[in-house]
């Protein structure tokens, strides 16, 4: 999961420093999972061809969000009013609930992800604490999330020292990963875990395998759509693209030689029994003890540091959609100390909800990650068709030339295209959890429409309500029955 804590820049930015802010919004905690759920899925051909597909999809998914910003400049609250604009108003709606839900998921991922961490570098923790699905855990990780809260309620927000940090907590560590994979690389090794045979998915097809790659790509990317953000600091606008272009490449080389160097460390089997982050396991094992629990450390800081700014971005998301009037108007009240008290406390809420549930699923760690990035899904799709909408229609592109306006439209069918593959790849389980959630929420939608004395719903809306809902009720047959177990 991408981090947020980077997001305050000064008022004019060169190319390189606005490539650094676009690297510093992509590079999370989402990172440091990478070598076990790549090698519990593939091996270096599978990772490969993976990260091919990842990193074509999401550069032109980051472009689509450039294009938007540059072409609806006035659209400006966030992902979710690119589905409003281009489809009408419950869909933008869906849109903004589902990107909501979405970091909070995110935000109980941080959690879970901090308690197993802890019990790894504590041992004697281990018994209390687990991988982060016990009920001590859960109850530390609510107190957390409470008390965080209670901080942004009176008016805290991020800080510039906190920032500084938690990039030095996050960056130095891999750094000193990928120096020290390097070192210990092992041929033979990388060779033995080229076909993926070995591993716990040795038996399914090459294209099963990068199939159950997917939503780790997604989830490590979130926040992609943040370098849009930072075209109103270019010192030359023409640096926004470039800016794009060479941030996310750097990260994508990131993220691809942290998990395929992993695979000249350890056996493919092995990296896959790796304990989350399982980063630290890959250079305890090249290094020692030390290795590992240096990851650990400063994984730790790196969270709790990017935690404030992704709370603060999820209220942020709720109190745009109740300004928009998509949301009933409790949302967007704010406090004596300019803070929208009731976003905040919902936001909380429902992270409290999640962490509560995860104590019911076989991997609390990965299916929060997966919930994520599920969630993150619908909102991507629908700005992207909006911005093949926009290409079709010529809509914002008055004094754009023929040719870049079917550039940018190939670049959006593409990202459309690949959006809408990995709703599929995330499989039927997660479709029908975003429904659970959705088909109740639509209660907010309604009574935000019944204060503005507006039509509820209309045909298309109505339709998609009435899939959703059934969506929802099949989901819950599932996993009462059991014919679904998380």
């Amino acid at each position: 999961m991408a981090s947020t804590a980077e997001t305050r820049a000064p008022s004019k930015l060169s190319l390189p420093a606005l490539t650094a802010m676009v690297v510093g919004s992509m590079v999370g905690a989402g990172v440091f999972q990478l070598p076990a759920r790549f090698a519990s899925q593939t091996g270096v051909y599978g990772a490969l061809i993976a990260w091919s597909i990842a990193g074509l999809g999401m550069l032109t998914l980051a472009l689509v969000f450039q294009t938007l910003a540059m072409r609806k400049p006035k659209l400006d609250n966030g992902v979710y009013v690119y589905a409003r604009a281009g489809f009408g108003v419950y869909p933008g709606f869906l849109s903004a609930v589902g990107y909501w839900a979405s970091a909070c998921a995110g935000n109980a991922f941080y959690w879970v992800l901090i308690m197993t961490t802890l019990s790894q570098l504590f041992p004697e923790l281990r018994p209390v604490l687990g991988e982060g699905d016990t009920w001590p855990s859960f109850l530390i990780s609510v107190a957390a999330v409470w008390g965080v809260y209670l901080l942004i309620r009176q008016g805290v927000r991020e800080a510039a020292a906190i920032n500084f940090i938690v990039t030095i907590a996050k960056l130095v560590p891999l750094a000193l990963f990928l120096v020290l994979v390097v070192f210990f690389f092992d041929w033979d090794v990388f060779v033995g875990n080229l076909s993926g045979d070995d591993g716990p998915a040795g038996d399914e097809t090459l294209f099963a395998q990068v199939q159950g790659t997917m939503l780790i790509t997604v989830f490590v990317f979130l926040g992609i759509e943040g370098a849009s953000v930072y075209s109103r600091y270019a010192k030359k606008r023409s640096d926004v693209g470039r800016a794009t272009v060479l941030g996310f490449l750097s990260v994508l080389a990131l993220f691809a030689s942290v998990s395929i160097l992993s695979y000249g460390i350890l056996p493919q089997a092995e990296i896959a029994e790796l304990q989350q982050p399982s980063a630290g396991g890959v250079l305890e094992a090249a290094v020692g003890p030390w290795g590992g629990a240096f990851i650990r450390v400063g994984l730790i800081i790196s969270v709790l540091g990017a935690y404030l700014a992704w709370q603060l971005l999820a209220a942020d998301v709720v109190f745009a959609a109740a300004k928009d009037q998509d949301l009933p108007r409790y949302f967007a009240r704010l406090n004596s100390r300019e803070v929208p008290e009731h976003a905040v406390l919902w936001t909380s809420i429902l992270v409290t909800v999640i962490l509560f549930l995860v104590q019911f699923v076989n991997d609390a760690l990965d299916f929060t990650l997966d919930l994520t990035a599920a969630l993150s899904l619908a909102p991507y799709a629908l700005a992207s068709a909006y911005a093949v909408k926009i290409a079709v229609q010529r809509d914002g592109y008055a004094d754009a030339a023929s040719a870049r306006r079917t550039r940018e439209l190939v670049v959006a069918a593409i990202s459309t295209a690949y959006t809408l593959f990995l709703i599929w790849a995330a499989g039927y389980v997660f479709l029908f959890l975003a429904c659970i959630l959705l088909a109740p929420a639509t209660a907010l939608y309604v009574v935000a429409r019944r204060q503005q004395q507006a039509r509820v719903f209309t045909p298309a809306g109505l339709v998609v309500f009435i899939v959703i809902l059934a969506f929802a009720v099949i989901g819950v047959v599932l996993l009462v029955t059991g014919a679904v177990q998380l």
